[in-house]
This record gives C-alpha cells, structure tokens and sequence, in this order.
C-alpha cells in the first residue's frame, strides 16, 4: 500500500477509536448514573452497603453502663447462700455433689467430650477457610501488640497455680497407674512418655480450643461488630434478641458463675499448697486446712485492697515478676535435674501424644468402670475445669488480640499457650517420673520390678496409693535437688502472687459482666465478688483431706454444664455473623463477578475479552448479587448506629464521626460521651497476664 492510500486508512482508524472512546464515555457515565440512583433507592443504614463497612468498634459506639442489679442480685444471693450451707453443712454439700456428679458423668460427661473435640476443630477450619483473613477490629487496624509482646502475653497465659499444684503429680500418677486400657504398663518404660503425652491432652490444644472459641467471639463482636463484650452479647443474635433480655441475662449469669467456681478451685488448691509448703519449710506440724484457711483470708484481703485502690499497675508488675520467677524454676528444675533424660524423653513424649491424641480423646464413659472413674477424675474433670474459666481466659485473650487476624487469633491462641505448658509438664512431670525411677529396681529391659530405696522414692511401695497428698508432691520432688529451702520458699511466693492475680483479674471479669460489660467496673462490686471466690474456696476446703479435691471436681463439673450448652450456642453464633462480615460478602462478589464475567466474556467474545464494571439488571444471570440480599435486616442492622436508648444516629463512616440531624459532624467529645463517662476503652488494662489456672 502506498503511503498516499495509508493516510486516509489510519485517519478513518483514528476516528473510529475516537467514536468508540466517545461511546464508552457514555455508557460509563450513564451506567454510574443509574448505579447511583440504584443505590439512592436502597434503604442501607446510612446509605452503606453492607460489603464495604469497615466494621464497628465498641468503643465508638454509645453505650451506657450501669450495675445489672438483677444479675448482681441473683447470682450473689445463690452464691452466698451456698457458702453458707457449705459452712454450716459441708458433708451435706459434699455427698450430694458427689452423687449429682455421678449422675451428670454417666449421663452428660459426652457433651465436655464433644465440646473438647468439636471446638478444636471448629477453630482450625475458620482459621484455614476465607474467613481466616478477617481482622478483629476495622478494616486496615494494626494489632494492638506487637507479635513477641502478644506472644508474651499468651505465655502468661498459661502460668498459674494449676502447673505448679499438678506438674509433678499428674505425669507421675499416669506413670504408676495408666489410664485404663492404655497401650503400657505401669512403671514401664512405655510408661514414661505415656504419662507425659496423657497429661499434655489435659492442659494443650483441647485446653486451649475451649478458651480460645470464647476470646474468638468476644474479640469478634466487640472490636468487629460493635458490641459489648459479654457472653449473652455473642448468643443473643441466635434468637434476635440483645443483652438486656432474660435469656441473654442468663446467659451471662451461668458464665459469672463458672467463673466463680473455676477459679475458687484453684484458690483453693493454691492454698493447700502454700500451707503445706509453709509447714514444710518452717517445721511446722500439719495443720490440715486450717492454716490454707487463714491463707485464703490473707491473700484475700490483698485481692480486695488491690480491687478497691484500683492498682492495676501493680498486679501487672506482680505478674510479669511471677512470670520471670517460673521461667528461672523450670530452667533451674531443668538444669539441676535429670537433664539428658528430660532432652531425650521430651521429644518422644511430644510424639506420643500426637501419636496417641486419638485413642486418648476416644476414651469413653461406656468402657466400663474402671474408665468411668478415671475420665470422672481427670479428662471429663478438666474439660468442665477449663469450661468454667472460658469466660475468664476468653475475655483476657480478646483484650489482647485487637487487630489481629482470625488466623493468628486461633493459631497463636492454640499453639503458644498449649506448647510452653506441654513443656513444663515435661519438665516437672518428667523430674518426678525419674526421681521415682531412680529409687526403683528395674529389669534389663528398663521397666520397675520393685522399690530398691523407698526413702528416695516419691512413692515408697512403686503405687498411687503411697503417693504423698497432691499439695506435697512438688515439694518432695524439690527437696531431692539442690537449693531445696531455697526453691520452696520462692514457689510459695509464687503461688501468693497467682492467687491475688488470679483473684483479681476473674473477679474483674465477673464485675465487667455484671455491669453490662463496662471496661472499668465499679471496684466495690469488683470486691464482692471476690469475697464470693475466696467463700467457695473455703467451702471446698472443709471438705477436707483427698475430699477437698473430690469436692472440687464435684463443684467444677456441675456448675460448669449450663455454659458447656452456651459455648456451644456460642460456636454456632459466630459462624452464623462471619457468614454475613463485609469481608465475607466481598469475597462471595469477588468470586461471583470474576466467574459471570470470563462467561459471559468467552461466550460472547471468544478468546479475546477484558473484564469491566457495569450495572447489570437484578434478575440478570450475570448480576454478581443476584441471589443476595444486601438490604436484608441480618446484613445491614448491626452496623445501623443508635444512641444510648436504642434511637438511630447518623454516622459519617468515611470521616469515622457521628453527623447531627443536618448532617454535620459532630464534635468527638460528643460522640464517645456516653463510654467516656465510664472510663476507658476496652483494653488489656486491669487484667494481668491471666490465665493463672
């Protein structure tokens, strides 16, 4: 072609690009007018689709706390009036709580298994689907805490009287009786890592799935929904009702009341322990539970001082001491002790349990009596144990998960916790294990045959039975290392100090949920519910002798079955309200207008097609929300913002700011009033690193 024909060509080619760039011009501002006035005619709350709200924060909303007098009243005159009948009768309250566990074992004991089961796996499959990826908090909101800082946080959680009392004597109890119909014998060499393995299923992952469905939830509502953090805030959606129903009261009386005897139970064990390790280190001759009783007052008495002075700070510093203190013992334990058997047999007993986490969570209530007994005072008791302190442990682990992801919420919520725990059993259990195999006459093939030096022995004739009472047992094992005076008196420190942090953080809990979720409770109630714990410690303390522990498994199980039923209510809930977060709504339109587009694209254009954004009619096959409802009541009413009676208040989201009725900004002081007025906002702030079990 020669260039005198080329030049009309490309001006002819030239004007057809301009006409068609003219065209789409036209139907793009044309399509943006008819999208606008679409959206115009939806009846969004503030004219918001629900796909691109950022989420709500509790604290940017209006919310007016006050004392629930009726939950207050309640739960504090059931309260009272059992330790009341507990001081005046405590055989009473001792033979018909072991005969109403009795019953609810054989008869409920599977819904603790389910709920140990069922939640681990619940939490693993959000953590790994599309809504791994939502944040608790806004929309672009940076965690709260650093990862090592967070990570810490969650270390503590998982220090407390309960290791400390337990350690030794639950690895070494495995070790000289194994579950029945365990793949070992006892005092074998089996046995070692078996016993380790059994404790770990206790106090890991099962453990942890329990609190962390709580933290989940509550963390999800109030930092991505809005919400107040109580249980009955979580459940409510369930029925469409809110916090102030009675159900919802109730829901959130069953978690103070787990909360209150979870925790007295190990007020109470803490106690024991501090007295026996205060006879043992002073010579003094046993008291029985007389001394735990004056120590119960004590430490109490600090609980309440530190309630009503408000010295949050310095029960923070009393638990990062405490946390350094048991980092210094398990090293110490560690490096004096057997360590080349604790660095051979940790390994192994890591891979037993999850080797053997199937056959051990199979254990069952109809393999006969023996195993009846033995989930009746270990697995079925811990999973009840750990249900009473969800509410506790939950609301700790949401304060200081602000900003992060699901994914991180429940991978980090699950493993970190769970893995420090699972080592010091093993380096604790594993000490009491070798000190009694070093006592022991033994085979060639390793397994105990005899007691050789029952002086050295933790249990002189080689069983349970001739094992020292529970709150010995880890001063027993001390007294055979070096700096024995030395280590005791630091662990009774320690235990003082996870008494008053416990009892101060759960009853600050509790406070929260009986003043309809204020972050900064009225510290006389705060106190009062204290008391509470420390009179049900007492009461399981005048069970007396091994009753005392049979009376807390009695307690803890009973009490702790309503509010299994709400963390299932709870599980449920949730899955429900992530099903319907802005983000999951934006991934089911991303993943409906890529798939329309490349049909709609290779049907009408073949190979070649690029993707664009038009308005397509509501019916059409190739509208991306066709088959959503975006204006319905599930989807738009959480983020409608209201005032402290319920009334609609505009709300500028893009500017984060409440509007006047002329659509003007509100000053902030005017819109946070209301929570300002309470104090500050929800944060890790009066609550130590708390899990102190």
């Amino acid at each position: 072609m020669t260039p005198s024909e080329q030049a009309p060509r490309a001006e002819s080619t030239e004007k057809a690009a301009d006409e068609y760039a003219a065209e789409r011009r036209v139907r793009y501002f044309t399509r943006r007018r008819q999208a606008k006035r679409f959206l115009d005619e939806v009846n969004y709350p503030h004219s918001l689709h629900p796909a691109l709200v950022p989420g709500v924060s509790v604290e940017d909303q209006k919310v007016r706390y006050g004392i629930d007098r009726a939950i207050l009243v309640a739960v504090g005159a059931v309260i009272l009036g059992f330790v009341a009948w507990g001081v005046i009768a405590p055989q009473q309250v001792f033979d018909l709580s072991t005969a109403a566990l009795g019953w609810v074992m054989r008869n409920l004991g599977w819904i603790f298994n389910v709920l140990a089961i069922g939640m681990v796996l619940l939490l693993l499959v959000l953590a790994f689907s599309r809504y791994g990826k939502i944040p608790l908090g806004l929309d672009g909101e940076k965690p709260q805490y650093g990862t090592a800082s967070w990570a810490a946080m969650l270390f503590g959680a998982g220090i407390g009287i309960g290791i400390i009392f337990f350690g030794p004597y639950e690895p070494l109890t495995y070790y000289l009786s194994p579950r029945p119909g365990a793949p070992y014998d006892a005092g074998s060499i089996a046995a070692m890592k078996g016993a380790i393995a059994q404790s770990a299923l206790h106090w890991g992952l099962n453990a942890w799935a329990i609190y962390a469905i709580v933290g989940l939830s509550v963390a999800y509502v109030s930092f991505r929904r809005g919400r107040v953090p109580l249980m009955s805030a979580i459940v409510a959606g369930l029925w469409g009702g809110d916090s102030s129903s009675p159900g919802s009261r109730v829901i959130d009386a069953l978690a103070i009341i787990a909360t209150l005897f979870g925790t007295a139970a190990s007020l109470g064990i803490g106690a024991m322990q501090i007295a026996r390790g205060v006879e043992i280190v002073g010579g003094l001759p046993a008291t029985g539970t007389a001394l735990a009783m004056v120590i119960i007052g004590v430490l109490t008495l600090g609980t309440i001082a530190s309630a009503v002075s408000g010295v949050a700070r310095g029960i923070r510093w009393l638990s990062n001491i405490n946390m350094a203190l048991a980092l210094v013992l398990a090293v110490f334990i560690f490096a004096v002790g057997p360590t080349v058997f604790l660095v051979n047999i940790i390994p192994g007993a890591i891979t037993e349990y999850l080797g053997t986490l199937p056959d051990m969570l199979g254990a069952n209530m109809s393999e006969g009596e023996d195993m009846q007994s033995f989930l009746s005072s270990w697995t079925t008791f811990y999973w009840a144990w750990w249900v009473s302190w969800a509410p506790f442990v939950g609301v700790f682990t949401a304060k200081i998960s602000r900003g992060r992801t699901i994914r991180q919420f429940v991978l980090g919520v699950l493993l970190i916790p769970s893995s420090i725990i699972v080592l010091a059993f093993a380096v604790l259990g594993g000490t009491a294990i070798w000190l009694q195999r070093r006592a022991s006459e033994l085979d060639a093939a390793g397994n105990t045959i005899g007691i050789a030096d029952p002086d050295r022995a933790i249990a002189p004739d080689g069983t349970v039975d001739s094992l020292p009472a529970p709150a010995e047992i880890f001063f027993a094992v001390v007294d055979q290392l070096p700096g024995a005076g030395i280590i005791s008196a630091i662990v009774i420190v320690m235990l003082a100090i996870f008494f008053i942090t416990s009892a101060d953080s759960a009853s600050l809990v509790n406070s929260q949920l009986s003043q309809k979720g204020n972050p900064t409770p009225n510290r006389l109630v705060t106190a009062f519910w204290a008391l509470c714990m420390a009179g049900i410690a007492v009461v399981i303390l005048l069970f007396g002798g091994q009753n005392a522990l049979q009376g807390l498994q009695n307690l803890i199980v009973i009490t702790a079955l309503p509010f299994a039923v709400v963390l299932v209510l709870m599980a449920v809930a949730l899955v429900k309200e992530l099903r319907h977060d802005p983000m999951a709504i934006r991934d089911h339109y991303q993943e409906a207008a890529i798939e329309n587009a490349v049909k709609h694209g290779v049907a009408e254009y073949g190979d070649h097609f690029a993707l664009a954004i038009e308005p397509t009619a509501p019916d059409s096959e190739y509208a991306t929300g066709g088959e959503f409802d975006s204006t319905a009541p599930e989807v738009t009413e959480w983020y409608a913002r209201t005032d402290e009676d319920g009334n609609p208040v505009e709300y500028d989201y893009e500017a984060g700011a409440y509007l006047d009725e002329d659509g003007n900004t509100l000053p902030e002081d005017s819109a946070d009033e209301a929570w300002r007025a309470d104090g500050a906002s929800p944060t890790a702030e009066g609550v130590d690193g708390a899990g102190n079990r």
